[in-house]
C-alpha cells in the first residue's frame, strides 16, 4: 500500500512579504528586497532576503574575498596563468605554508609570506563572521548556541593553523591551503604520527560525528513520520505536548527503551556536533606535542596490537622461490 511521504514541502503558503521583526537601530542595514522562489519554498521557505549584513558582516566578506584572491592568485601563477590548466588542475593546486627552515618568522612573499597573509585574512573574516553571528542572536533575543557551535568549529581552525604550529615552533606543520593537497597533508600527518585511528581523541570525534549523522537523521526521520500529526510545528509541541510528540516519543521508548523529548533531542544533536571538532581539535593538539607516536602510544595502553619485529621473522624473496622451483 502506497502511503504519503512528506520528504518535499507538498503545501507553498503564498503570503505577503515579510521583512522580519523590528531590530531597531540596525534595521536599516537590511538589504535586498525578499523574493519568492518555489524550488526554494519545496525544501525550506519560500522568501528568500532581505540579508542582514551590517559592518561586521560587510567586513568578513572583505578579509575573507581578499584571502580567496590570493590564494586564488598563487595557484593561477602556479600554472604560469594559464586560465585552462588553471581549470583543469584546480583540485591540486595549493597554496602552501613556509619552508621549516622560516620556523616562526615571517618569510618572503615567494616562499610562504603569501600563506600567512592568506591566513591572518582569512582568520579575520571568520572571528568577524562569528562576532555577526553573536550579534544577530543578541539582537533578535536569542541564545547564542549558534555562535558557539561555530566557535567550536573555530576552535579546530585554529589548532590547525595557528595553535599546533607555533607550539611546533614552525608553521610548516600547518595545512596547506588546496583541496587535495590538505587530503594529502591529513594522510600524511596520521602516517608520520603513527596512525591517528589510535589516538583517542580521534575516536571520540570520529564517534561523535557518526553519531550526529545518525541522531540527525533519526529526529529528521521521527518528526517527518508525525507530521501529519502536527508534529513539524516543534515549538507547539514543546511548550504543549500533543499526539505528534506523544506518538514519537513512545516510537523511540519501544525501539531504544529510551526516549529523548521534543527539546533534549535537540541538546542531544547540539552537543554531538560541537564534541565532534573539541575533541578532533584536542587531539590534534597533543600529535607531536605531546604524542609523537600514537600507534606505540596504543601499544603501551593496551589499545593497540604488538606486532612481531621483522628482523626476528625470515623473509624469503618469492622471485628467488620462483627460480629454484
Amino acid at each position: 500500500m502506497i502511503e504519503y511521504q512528506n520528504i518535499f514541502t507538498q503545501v507553498q503558503v503564498d503570503a505577503p512579504d515579510y521583512p522580519g521583526v523590528p531590530i531597531g537601530k540596525d534595521e536599516e542595514h537590511r538589504m535586498g528586497g525578499p523574493i519568492h522562489s518555489w524550488l526554494a519554498g519545496k525544501l525550506g521557505d519560500a522568501q528568500i532576503g532581505p540579508i542582514y549584513l551590517g559592518p561586521s558582516g560587510f567586513m568578513a566578506f572583505l578579509f575573507g574575498g581578499l584571502a580567496f584572491l590570493i590564494i586564488g592568485l598563487n595557484m593561477w601563477a602556479s600554472v604560469n596563468w594559464d586560465p585552462i590548466e588553471f581549470m583543469r588542475q584546480l583540485p591540486w593546486l595549493a597554496l602552501e605554508p613556509p619552508a621549516p627552515e622560516y620556523g616562526l618568522s615571517i618569510p618572503p612573499l615567494n616562499e610562504g609570506g603569501w600563506w600567512l597573509m592568506a591566513g591572518f585574512f582569512l582568520t579575520a573574516g571568520i572571528l568577524l563572521w562569528w562576532w555577526r553571528t553573536f550579534q544577530l542572536a543578541r539582537n533578535l533575543g536569542m541564545s547564542n548556541y549558534l555562535a558557539w557551535a561555530f566557535a567550536g568549529a573555530i576552535w579546530l581552525y585554529l589548532v590547525l593553523g595557528f595553535f599546533r604550529p607555533i607550539l611546533m615552533g614552525s608553521w610548516s606543520e600547518a595545512v596547506p591551503f588546496g583541496i587535495f593537497p590538505h587530503l594529502d597533508w591529513t594522510a600524511a600527518f596520521s602516517m608520520r604520527y603513527g596512525n591517528l585511528f589510535y589516538n583517542p581523541f580521534h575516536m571520540l570525534s570520529i564517534a561523535f560525528l557518526y553519531g550526529s549523522a545518525v541522531l540527525f537523521a533519526m529526529h529528521g526521520a521521527t518528526i517527518l513520520a508525525v507530521s501529519r500529526y502536527g508534529g513539524d510545528r516543534e515549538l507547539d509541541q514543546i511548550t504543549d505536548i500533543g499526539t505528534a510528540g506523544e506518538r514519537s516519543m513512545l516510537f523511540w521508548r519501544w525501539c531504544m527503551g529510551f526516549n529523548a523529548s521534543m527539546e533534549s533531542i535537540h541538546r542531544w544533536a547540539w552537543w554531538f556536533a560541537v564534541l565532534t571538532v573539541i575533541t578532533g581539535g584536542i587531539g590534534i593538539l597533543l600529535t607531536g606535542t605531546v604524542v609523537e607516536n600514537w600507534y606505540l602510544w596504543g601499544v603501551k595502553h593496551g589499545i593497540a596490537p604488538a606486532y612481531p619485529a621483522i628482523d626476528a621473522m625470515p623473509v624469503v624473496d618469492p622471485m628467488m622461490t620462483e627460480a629454484t622451483q
